[in-house]
């Protein structure tokens, strides 16, 4: 490298012992960042978007001002030096530096330049908020709001028609009642009650009716057993489609001292319904819709013939018949009600009374309903209390003649002490808990015996429903779930001799 001479010796050494002038920077200092787009930043960094200068970072105070290592103080100091020589050394110390800047020692330390503070940015632009003013729901009239009940009862209004609504019933009397009848409704909708009807609601109607109305030709009281389940009968066979007619059925009784069953449909009971009702209607005298007249006196021969008779299974047309039977014994014995009252109906191997044998047909009548309701699936409650305790009633009446028989055949031991008719004996205490329950005592070895209190060497305990199911052989006498107390075959022989009452 040649410097120039201009006659004073010093001049050149002390250009050329200057520092040199670092050469031109790179882009960074001409570059324009305020037209860079500012990189999108996370939620959580977003309060550093406006951060600007070293200095506003957290922790930074007077860093940037103060170097805080060696290194740093001498490349500020030698930084101020270099000013200073560019300021002595003119515009030729400047081109020698120029020329030879690409010679620099790679150890030279260079500031690099602050960054530019961004320009402030204006506020973003807010509409002013204004008051929406509440307009209020003009009045309805009376038509309207009652229009309004059954959406309202159905939680269908909205709040302000709601709040309308209710306040109109606190001062309408036939709306608030038409409200409640409705709210009621739809409590209905969705219960997890059975929706049946209860069986008590027809027998509630029709005495309601004669209340207002007495009937010309009332229904005897001992008949209003079978009237009630006869009805509920037919209820359910009303409910049910063509095909359920065809449901399986299993029937069930006891004999010969073991479980007995026979297998038919919903048909076939209807007609073994009507088959045995027919009895009763030739003692009346009334017309026997269920076959000729030369059929058997029992019940379950009765039955088989009727079932053998007919030359193709028996169809839903079978309910019409049996319905027209039932009430044309209520009308007979409804007309002339002393006059048959005590009459004697002949089941072949025993006879009742017209009175008990109605009572008999409607203890069957429901134990059948029953049993169609389970092969249909269709809900089914007994009897109600008063009917039913008429029915235990009965069985507790027919239990000494089963007993005698059952001692005639070997199958019951023998009487211990006979006594003279009508006299007390010995006597087991049935008690019979729940609906239609109550208390008999049963004489245990004579028909003609009175049951008495004092005479009594035995007590079983047991439910009403769970009492007519062993009368009607769905429940073997050794699983009947019963509190025994006392002489133990005084209570198995009862207990045999109730299920012996069942048959087909």
């Amino acid at each position: 490298m040649n410097g120039h001479d201009d006659g004073s010796g010093g001049t050149g050494d002390e250009v050329r012992r200057a520092r040199r002038i670092p050469g031109p920077r790179s882009a960074p200092d001409d570059l324009a960042l305020g037209s860079v787009p500012r990189p999108v930043l996370p939620s959580d960094l977003a309060d550093l978007a406006d951060l600007t200068d070293v200095a506003d970072l957290p922790g930074a105070e007077g860093a940037a001002d103060q170097p805080t290592t060696e290194a740093g103080k001498a490349a500020e100091t030698e930084a101020e030096t270099g000013d200073e020589a560019v300021t002595a050394a003119g515009d030729e110390a400047g081109t020698t530096a120029g020329a030879e800047s690409g010679a620099r020692p790679e150890a030279e330390a260079e500031a690099v330049p602050r960054p530019r503070r961004r320009p402030e940015e204006p506020p973003p632009f807010v509409l002013p908020t204004v008051p929406v003013p509440v307009i209020p729901m003009p009045e309805a009239s009376h038509s309207v709001l009652r229009s309004l009940l059954g959406a309202w009862a159905l939680a269908a209004c909205s709040a302000e028609e709601s709040a309308t609504v209710e306040e109109h019933l606190t001062t309408c009397q036939p709306c608030r009642d038409e409200g409640t009848r409705l709210r009621d409704a739809v409590g209905l909708l969705h219960t997890d009650r059975s929706l049946d009807l209860d069986p008590k609601l027809r027998s509630r109607v029709i005495e309601g009716c004669l209340e207002r109305r007495p009937a010309g030709i009332p229904l005897p009281e001992w008949a209003a057993p079978y009237d009630a389940e006869t009805a509920r009968l037919d209820a359910l066979l009303r409910d049910i489609g063509d095909a359920e007619w065809h449901a399986p059925v299993r029937l069930r009784w006891f004999e010969d001292e073991k479980p007995a069953t026979r297998k038919t449909t919903v048909a076939g009971v209807i007609s073994h319904l009507l088959a045995v009702d027919g009895i009763v209607a030739e003692a009346l005298d009334v017309h026997d819709p269920s076959g000729p007249k030369n059929l058997p006196r029992t019940p379950t021969a009765r039955t088989e013939a009727v079932w053998a008779e007919s030359s193709r299974p028996v169809t839903r047309s079978i309910r019409t018949p049996w319905r027209d039977l039932n009430h044309t014994l209520l009308r007979t014995v409804s007309f002339a009600e002393h006059a048959v009252a005590d009459d004697s109906v002949s089941y072949g191997s025993f006879s009742l009374s017209v009175r008990d044998s109605l009572l008999e047909r409607a203890f069957e009548c429901w134990v059948h309903g029953w049993d169609i309701a389970r092969a249909v699936h269709y809900p089914y409650d007994p009897p109600a209390a008063g009917h039913l305790n008429r029915m235990v009633d009965l069985a507790a009446r027919l239990l000494p003649g089963a007993l005698a028989v059952r001692r005639r055949a070997g199958l019951a031991a023998p009487a211990k002490e006979l006594v003279a008719a009508g006299s007390p004996g010995r006597s087991l205490h049935l008690e019979v808990e729940g609906r239609g329950g109550g208390d008999w005592y049963i004489p245990l070895d004579s028909p003609a015996a009175v049951g008495s209190a004092d005479r009594a060497v035995a007590q079983i305990a047991l439910d009403g429903v769970e009492f007519c199911e062993l009368v009607a052989g769905h429940v073997e006498p050794v699983e009947a779930a019963v509190g025994q107390v006392g002489d133990r075959q005084a209570i198995t022989d009862v207990l045999f001799a109730a299920a012996s009452l069942s048959r087909l």
